[in-house]
C-alpha cells in the first residue's frame, strides 16, 4: 500500500507539473495579439461591445490568469463612434486554483488613464444600457424569473480577495442632453489596501468634480476604512474623512472650504443608512449631529439631530457670494446658533425641536418645508423677544429720513414763530412725510406659501414694543391674510388682522386696528415725532390703501376711525394764556404776566374720522377740560402730517380766580363759544393753534351789543312798552 501511495503521488505531481510546462508553453508560445479580430468579433456576439484594442495584449495562464490592455475602447454597437470607455491600461491577475473553490484571488488591480462618458440622448436612453447584453437577448422576449435551484442556492457565496486597487490619471464624465446638465469628475484617483471581506479595507478617493448647472468646480479628497458583507449588504466607512475647496457661480468668486467627518453606515438588507458622530464644516459654519434615512429603496425617510455652533452668519454668507438685503441693522445675523431634531423625505424637511438663537432673541418650536416644489413654509414657534424692525429693508429708512429733513425745517420754523401763541398761524406744511421707496418683495409674496404661529413676551414692529404678542399670518397664491396680531402695548392692549393682495400689480392693502387704554404719547414717540399731546388712546380703525411703499399707501389711504383719549394732556401748550389773551381784550385790560411753558390737561379728547386718499376729515372733535369744552372740526392731512382745524372753546361757568385779574371770568362770557383756528404741522399739537380774530370780531360786537341792551333795560325800565323796548335793541344790534 504504501508503494501503491508512492507511485500515486509521483503520477499527480507529474500531472502537475504537465500542467505548470503546458501553461508555461501556452502563455510562452501562444501569443492572443494574433487574435484580436476574433476577441473583437466575440465582444461584439457576447457581450454587444464594440472593442478596439490599440495595443498589446499580455496575459499568463498559470499559477496566476493574468491579462493586461493598453489602449483599449468600449463602446456600444448602437453608437460605436460614442465609446462608453478608454483605457490606457488595465492590469489584473487571478490564482487559478482558488477558483476552483469559488474564491477570487486577485493581485493588484490598476488602471491607468481610465476615461468613462456616459450620456443620455433627447430620449433618455443612455449610451450604456445595452453594454454587456447579447446581440440575440435584446431580440428575445422577457423570461419571467425563476427560483434558483436547490443545487445553486446551497452554493457557497464567492469569496473576494484582492491585493489593492488603483486607479489613476481617470476622468468620469456624464451629459443628459434633455436637461442640459453635464457632470464631470476629473483627475479621478483610487488607491486601497487589501480588499477582504469582513476586514477593514484603507481607502482613498481624491478628484475635482465640475458642473455646468450651476457652473461649480469642487475639489475632494476622501479617506477612511472600509468594511462590507456580501452575504449581509452591509457596507461601513469608518472613520470617514471628506475635504475640499468649491468656487463658481453661486458662490460669486468666493471661495468655500468644507470638510465632513463620521461613521457611515450602509444596510441594504435593513433598509437603512446612518451617518454618525457627524461633523461638518463650511468655512467658519461649524456642525455636528447624527442621521438615519430609513427603507432606502422605496420612500427614504430621514431622521436625526443637527446642531450648529454660534456663527457669523453674516459673514459666512458673504463669504461664499450671497448678498444679503440692506437691512435697519447692519449688525443682525452675527450671533446665530441652533440645535433641532431632523425629520424628512424626498420632497419635506421638518425641524422637531428646534431651539435657535438669533442675535439675541431665544426661540424654539417648529419650521417646516412641506413641498420643495412650492417651496411651502410652515412656521410655529415661541420665544423671549424679536425685533423684527432690525431685518426690514434699510433703503426704506433712509429714504424716510431724507424725506423727512424738508418737512423737519418746516416745523422747526413753525415752532420758532409759535413761542407764546401771539404770531400769525404757522404755514402748513407741504413736503410729504413718507418714503417712496419700495418696500414689499412684491416677485417673492406672489409665489409665497406660508403658514406661520408666533408668541412672544415682547414683538417688535414699527417700532411698537407689543408685549405677550401673538401672531398668526397665512398666504398662498399671492394673497397674505393677517388673522392675529396681538398683545400688550405700553400697558394697553393692541389688535390688528389684515390682509395684503399681491396678484395684481399694484398691491392692496386691508387693515383693521383695535388700540385699548394705550398711551398715545408713547406711540408718537415710538415712530420718532414729538407728541402734542399725552393720554390713553382707544382706537377703532378700518383702512384699505393700494401701492408698495409709505407714499403709496398714504396717498391712497381710505377708511374710518373713531378714537377717544381719556386723562391727557395737551403737552407744552396752555390753552389758558389763549383764553386770557381775548377775555382781556373783551376787558379792554393788559395781562400783567406772560403764560409759557405749562401743559393743559383734559378729561377727553374724542371724535370720528372719515378718510379719502390720505386726508382724514373730522366733524366732531371734542374735547372736555375743566372749567370748559372745546368742539371743533376740520382736517388732518396724513400725506404731510399737518393740520387745520377749528376749534370753539365754551366756558362752562368755572368762576374760580385766574392768575390773572385782566382773563378772569365773569357770568355775561359763560356760555360763549370762543374761537382758535389751528394750523401747520401736526407735532406742534396746540402750539399750532391762534385766537380766530373774525370769529372774536363777532363775539365782541355781540358782546357790545348786549352791553347797549343792558344799558337800554337800565334807562328805560318800565317806561316804554316791551314791544318798543326790542325795537330799539333791535336797531343797535343791527349796527
Amino acid at each position: 500500500m504504501k508503494a501503491f501511495g508512492k507511485v500515486l503521488g509521483l503520477i499527480l505531481l507529474g500531472l502537475l507539473l504537465i500542467l505548470v510546462a503546458l501553461g508555461f508553453a501556452l502563455s510562452h508560445l501562444f501569443d492572443p495579439n494574433d487574435y484580436k479580430d476574433e476577441i473583437r468579433e466575440l465582444a461584439r456576439d457576447k457581450a454587444n461591445i464594440e472593442l478596439t484594442l490599440k495595443g498589446d495584449i499580455g496575459w499568463s495562464l498559470f499559477p496566476w490568469l493574468g491579462l493586461e490592455l493598453h489602449e483599449a475602447t468600449i463602446a456600444s454597437l448602437d453608437t460605436p463612434q460614442q465609446p462608453v470607455a478608454n483605457v490606457q491600461r488595465l492590469v489584473f491577475s487571478v490564482r487559478v486554483l482558488p477558483l476552483l473553490r469559488r474564491d477570487v484571488e486577485m493581485s493588484d488591480i490598476r488602471v491607468d488613464g481610465l476615461d468613462l462618458t456616459l450620456a443620455r440622448d433627447e430620449t433618455g436612453k443612455g449610451n450604456w444600457e445595452n453594454v454587456g447584453k447579447p446581440v440575440n437577448a435584446q431580440t428575445k422576449a422577457p423570461v419571467a424569473d425563476t427560483s434558483s435551484s436547490p443545487q445553486e442556492s446551497s452554493r457557497a457565496p464567492v469569496k473576494l480577495d484582492i491585493d489593492s486597487l488603483t486607479v489613476r490619471n481617470s476622468r468620469l464624465d456624464y451629459t443628459d442632453a434633455r436637461s442640459g446638465e453635464h457632470y464631470a469628475f476629473e483627475e479621478f484617483g483610487l488607491t486601497t489596501g487589501s480588499i477582504r471581506e469582513g476586514t477593514s479595507i484603507p481607502l482613498t478617493l481624491t478628484g475635482t468634480l465640475t458642473s455646468n448647472q450651476p457652473p461649480i468646480k469642487a475639489s475632494l479628497a476622501l479617506t477612511g476604512n472600509m468594511r462590507f458583507d456580501m452575504a449581509l449588504q452591509r457596507f461601513q466607512l469608518e472613520n470617514a474623512s471628506l475635504s475640499g475647496e468649491a468656487a463658481g457661480e453661486p458662490l460669486a468668486g468666493k471661495l468655500l472650504s468644507y470638510s465632513a467627518e463620521g461613521q457611515i453606515l450602509v444596510d441594504r438588507a435593513a433598509q437603512i443608512a446612518e451617518w454618525n458622530s457627524l461633523k461638518l464644516s463650511f468655512n467658519q459654519l461649524k456642525a455636528l449631529g447624527e442621521l438615519k434615512v430609513r427603507d432606502l429603496e422605496n420612500e427614504p425617510k430621514l431622521e436625526g439631530g443637527l446642531s450648529m455652533a454660534q456663527t457669523d452668519l453674516r459673514d459666512f454668507l458673504t463669504g461664499i457670494g450671497v448678498t444679503l438685503p440692506e437691512m435697519a441693522d447692519a449688525n443682525t445675523l452675527k450671533h446665530v446658533e441652533f440645535n433641532t431634531r431632523l425629520a424628512g423625505t424626498r420632497n419635506s424637511l421638518v425641524l422637531e425641536d428646534l431651539n435657535l438663537v438669533l442675535d439675541g432673541s431665544h426661540l424654539s418650536g417648529r419650521v417646516a418645508i412641506e413641498d420643495f416644489t412650492r417651496q411651502a413654509l410652515r412656521i410655529d414657534l415661541k420665544g423671549d423677544q424679536f425685533d423684527l424692525d432690525r431685518y426690514l429693508p434699510a433703503k426704506a429708512a433712509t429714504a424716510q429720513q431724507a424725506s423727512n429733513e424738508a418737512r423737519k425745517q418746516e416745523v422747526s420754523t413753525a415752532e420758532a414763530v409759535a413761542s407764546q401763541g401771539n404770531s400769525a398761524l404757522p404755514k402748513a406744511p407741504t413736503e410729504h412725510a413718507w418714503s417712496d421707496a419700495p418696500f414689499l418683495p412684491v416677485e417673492r409674496l406672489r409665489t409665497l406659501d406660508l403658514k406661520a404661529t408666533l408668541a412672544l413676551n415682547r414683538f417688535t414692529v414699527t417700532r411698537l414694543p407689543i408685549d405677550n404678542a401673538s401672531l398668526a399670518l397665512n398666504s398662498t397664491d399671492g394673497q397674505l391674510t393677517l388673522s392675529e396680531l396681538r398683545g400688550d402695548l405700553f400697558g394697553g392692549r393692541f389688535q390688528a388682522n389684515g390682509s395684503l393682495d399681491v396678484r395684481s400689480a399694484t398691491p392692496h392693502i386691508v387693515f383693521s386696528e383695535r388700540i385699548a387704554h394705550v398711551p398715545v404719547d408713547k406711540i408718537l414717540e415710538a415712530q420718532g415725532q414729538e407728541p402734542p399731546l399725552r393720554g390713553a388712546l382707544d382706537l377703532d380703525a378700518d383702512l384699505t390703501a393700494r401701492g408698495n411703499s409709505q407714499k403709496a399707501w398714504m396717498d391712497s389711504l381710505d377708511g374710518t376711525a373713531r378714537f377717544r383719549i381719556s386723562n391727557g394732556v395737551l403737552a407744552n401748550a396752555n390753552l389758558e394764556s389763549q383764553l386770557c389773551q381775548g377775555i382781556a381784550l373783551l376787558n379792554r385790560e393788559a395781562l400783567s404776566q406772560v403764560y409759557s411753558g405749562q401743559d393743559t390737561p383734559f378729561r377727553e379728547f374724542s371724535g370720528s374720522l372719515t378718510i379719502v386718499d390720505g386726508v382724514a376729515s373730522n366733524r366732531d372733535l371734542i374735547a372736555r377740560i375743566p372749567g370748559l369744552t372745546a368742539k371743533g372740526n376740520g382736517a388732518i392731512d396724513l400725506r404731510v402730517l399737518g393740520l387745520d382745524y377749528r376749534v370753539g372753546i365754551l366756558l362752562e361757568g368755572d368762576n374760580s380766580d385766574m392768575p390773572d385779574p385782566a382773563c378772569q371770568i365773569n357770568e355775561r362770557y359763560a356760555g360763549i363759544e370762543w374761537p382758535l383756528h389751528c394750523r401747520g404741522p401736526l407735532e406742534l399739537g396746540a402750539k399750532a393753534c391762534r385766537l380766530d380774530r373774525e370769529g372774536m370780531t363777532q363775539i365782541v360786537s355781540r358782546l357790545a351789543g348786549s352791553r347797549i341792551n343792558d344799558k337800554i333795560d337800565e334807562k328805560l325800565g318800565d317806561k316804554i312798552s316791551p314791544e318798543l323796548k326790542d325795537a330799539i335793541k333791535g336797531l343797535f344790534n343791527k349796527q
